[in-house]
């Protein structure tokens, strides 16, 4: 089994107004999985530093960030990064250029777990439903070049508040969507913003939203989990 999450840490400001990476930090090892994603990990402007420095990520939270961030001090592109617990394999690594009004972009890693070689892309998708839909397709394109594709899962704030919503429909067929619950505003939420996507030969066992009291304060979304099994291709096919 492999647990994976998403979470939008709003740059480690909480509801209070506050930013306490600490308190972000907190909600991280709570989490307690194997690949956790984050957006809005970093300052969106100027140098684009993260209040989460890997030296004390390491020592607070247990993981440490694929070498994604094109900046010195940050984590991740246009805010997206990814955390590996110690003994995940990070095999190599890109950063992915979507179609943007505003500045949006995706990341990936292919990755070794437990033996079991898996890849992992996170985004955080436009405001702007159009926009969703260009971005999703993008991905669809990058992320499915052949059949040799390994499994993937594709996480993130998606920004489109209805499972039915037209954006959505651009993933199909090559994903199952999970929508593990109502992931914002984090202190009352009411919209599933924050989702989990699964090529045909990764099963999603169980997924849920991470409802704890410190992550209730820690951001204005909820992180979001899911423990996936890897499945033999003949029988994802069958």
């Amino acid at each position: 089994m492999i647990k994976i999450a998403s979470y939008n840490i709003q740059k480690a400001i909480g509801i209070d107004g506050r930013r306490r990476p600490e308190r972000t930090m907190k909600v991280l090892k709570e989490l307690d999985c194997h690949v956790l994603a984050l957006q809005e990990a970093d300052r969106r402007f100027g140098a684009r530093t993260s209040p989460l420095q890997s030296d004390q990520l390491a020592d607070l939270s247990g993981y440490r960030p694929v070498p994604l961030s094109p900046h010195n001090g940050g984590l991740g592109w246009h805010g997206n990064a990814i955390l590996v617990r110690p003994d995940v394999e990070v095999e190599h690594y890109a950063c992915i250029d979507l179609p943007r009004l505003e500045p949006r972009g995706a990341v990936m890693a292919q990755l070794v777990i437990n033996g079991h070689r898996i890849r992992v892309a996170a985004t955080h998708l436009s405001l702007v439903g159009r926009y969703r839909q260009r971005q999703i397709e993008r991905l669809m394109q990058i992320l499915h070049p052949d059949e040799d594709a390994p499994p993937t899962v594709l996480v993130g704030d998606l920004n489109e508040w209805r499972d039915d919503g037209r954006p959505l429909k651009a993933f199909s067929p090559h994903y199952t969507i999970t929508t593990p619950g109502k992931s914002f505003p984090s202190p009352f939420p009411v919209a599933s913003l924050d989702r989990i996507m699964t090529s045909c030969d990764l099963r999603v066992l169980k997924a849920g939203v991470h409802k704890s009291a410190t992550a209730r304060v820690a951001s204005d979304h909820l992180p979001v989990w899911a423990n996936l099994q890897i499945e033999e291709r003949s029988n994802a096919s069958a």
